[in-house]
């Protein structure tokens, strides 16, 4: 007879572990759809001021997408574009549409409904 052998102390297989998931939003991502036509001062003037907006108040929950409508003219038809540059908010629904060059912030928040609309002084006097 062989002496008993030792069983050996294996250490247990490690669990299969969950991939940690990104907490839960509280605040919507904005997709926002900027038609322009070509690259003239107006659509470029447009881009940059919608794109502070975007830095300054939905910072980290916005994508811009721009699309060129002296490249793709059928684009327009979709979301119904009949003066530029215009942007559309695609996302979150329901879709708002605005048309300009975007040079007021206050304008545009109130428009694209990116946050509730705070009455002015100016307002209130009236």
């Amino acid at each position: 007879m062989t002496p008993k052998s030792r069983k050996s102390k294996k250490k247990p297989a490690p669990r299969a572990t969950r991939p940690k998931s990104r907490p839960p939003r509280s605040a919507p991502e904005y997709l926002l759809r900027l038609y322009v036509a070509g690259q003239t001062p107006k659509g470029l003037a447009a881009f940059v001021n919608l794109r502070h907006i975007c830095e300054e108040h939905l910072a980290g929950r916005y994508r811009i997408e721009v699309v060129d409508l002296l490249l793709n003219p059928a684009l327009a038809r979709g979301d119904q574009i009949l003066a530029l540059p215009a942007v559309v908010r695609q996302l979150p629904p329901p879709v708002k549409k605005i048309i300009g060059d975007f040079s007021s912030a206050e304008r545009v928040l109130v428009g694209l409904d990116l946050r509730p609309f705070k009455s002015s002084a100016r307002a209130e006097r009236r």
